[in-house]
């Protein structure tokens, strides 16, 4: 119709070029006709039938010539059979391979803190840098940490000094070596001496009851002196040990005043910026180590015993379309979530290259000793749309559709499969177009059984 009503509209046109002129009037019966006049006028409705002869005749041709077409493009009628080839479905004892899902997580992963207190001086990575073990990150402004490293030096000194050591010497084994202490010791010695000569002497009755109590309390006066320089270098030695450990802590704060990395890795966060004043514990930034990641994976309970420490576990994920990555299982949680009814096996995965970034959700494939029966199809055998399994079967010369429930994926010698859990039999014949697409009850002709594990 739309070939006719364009072909009418292009002969109005050549007549009107030619010199007709057309008008519409109704006939008997309210049939609108087209009339043709000619340059004086009058109708001329032989000329005008004459000028549309070529173009009716023109329309007639295209219509048959579409509607030959669209005949000859309808594909799996009875006239033009769909080929196909066709698997027969069979179980095969297969290896249980046990399937799981999970997220990778970072090797380690540490928030970095700082343990003074101070204004930032400096950032010095960024997230996304990768940075070396005892790299600094942050640095703290150092003035105030310096000034008590100085003060902390200067009592050292001072109680080394009183010690009568230098700043590499030890403390003194001997407290009698010290020139305090001989001195006290001197002091004794002669008080002690005097006094002897007191008490002969007032048996002699050469000195008097008083004179003999002075010597004696000369003799018990220097000997406290003694006894105190005694303590005295005791608590000089005390006090270098606090000193020395003060002075220490005040350099090792110096030293915090940067906030290094412990380990090689990326900044996955950052949270200060210079100019900030920041205390201690606060978050500053978060460092991962990513040249290797864990792999914790959701196992059911119902493979409890099948789970091997050690064993290498093949890994998906949605990033790497078609690429298989590897692990190796290092530690298997004991104990079954009781909401989930899974347990978590952990792997660990080589990541050296970094494709890999932790969060990534996985599906892995732990291989296991458990053998059972299953069927299988390959992957083109198996349609999917908008959620839905499904396979084609052949019935004679036609193809009938099934939904299935497709109980995994696996990758082996024989391909990419699907294993089917449900809808399928062994004895099946699952149908594959050569060519084109299958719709249920489409007419078929079968090329040959494929050749694929499937078909016993």
């Amino acid at each position: 119709m739309l070939a006719l009503a364009l072909v009418q509209s292009l002969g109005l046109r050549i007549s009107r070029n030619l010199g007709y002129r057309h008008a519409s009037k109704q006939e008997d019966g309210g049939v609108p006709v087209t009339v043709c006049r000619g340059i004086d006028g009058k109708r001329d409705f032989r000329r005008g039938i004459n000028c549309l002869v070529p173009f009716v005749a023109l329309a007639t041709v295209l219509a048959a010539g579409c509607s030959k077409t669209q005949t000859a493009s309808v594909l799996g009628d009875a006239a033009h059979p769909t080929p196909v080839h066709f698997y027969t479905v069979a179980e095969e004892t297969t290896r249980r391979r046990i399937q799981a899902v999970g997220s990778l997580y970072a090797f380690e992963e540490s928030v970095l803190s700082s343990q003074v207190e101070g204004r930032v001086s400096e950032v010095l990575a960024d997230v996304g840098d990768n940075v070396k073990a005892g790299q600094a990150l942050i640095t703290i402004d150092p003035q105030e940490l310096q000034f008590e490293v100085d003060r902390q030096r200067g009592l050292v000194t001072q109680v080394r000094a009183q010690l009568g050591i230098g700043a590499n010497d030890p403390p003194p084994s001997d407290p009698q070596k010290l020139a305090s202490v001989q001195r006290a010791e001197a002091d004794l010695f002669d008080a002690d001496h005097k006094y002897g000569r007191a008490q002969q002497m007032y048996k002699d009755n050469l000195i008097s009851q008083q004179q003999l109590d002075e010597a004696a309390s000369r003799f018990q006066s220097t000997k406290a002196t003694f006894t105190v320089a005694l303590q005295e270098v005791d608590r000089l030695k005390a006090l270098l040990i606090s000193s020395e450990a003060s002075e220490k802590l005040a350099e090792k704060k110096l030293a915090d005043a940067a906030i290094r990395a412990p380990f090689p890795g990326a900044i996955k966060t950052r949270n200060v910026h210079p100019g900030e004043y920041v205390r201690v514990q606060s978050p500053a930034m978060v460092l991962v180590r990513t040249d290797r990641l864990r792999a914790r994976l959701a196992v059911p309970e119902r493979w409890a015993g099948w789970v091997k420490d050690g064993e290498i576990v093949d890994l998906h994920v949605e990033a790497f379309p078609g690429k298989t990555f590897q692990g190796k299982i290092s530690r298997i949680n004991p104990a079954v979530s009781e909401d989930s009814r899974t347990f978590e096996a952990e792997a660990l995965i080589t990541n050296v290259d970094g494709r890999l970034k932790p969060g990534f959700f996985a599906q892995a494939s732990i291989p296991s000793e458990k053998e059972e029966k299953a069927i299988f199809l390959p992957e083109r055998a198996v349609n999917y749309r908008y959620g839905v399994y499904k396979v084609f079967l052949l019935n004679g010369n036609r193809v009938s559709e099934r939904q299935i429930r497709p109980a995994g994926q696996t990758e082996d010698e024989h391909g990419r499969r699907f294993e089917v859990a449900e809808g399928l039999k062994p004895g099946d014949r699952v149908a594959v177009a050569v060519s084109g697409d299958l719709h249920d009850g489409a007419t078929v002709q079968e090329r040959s059984e494929a050749n694929a594990p499937a078909v016993k």
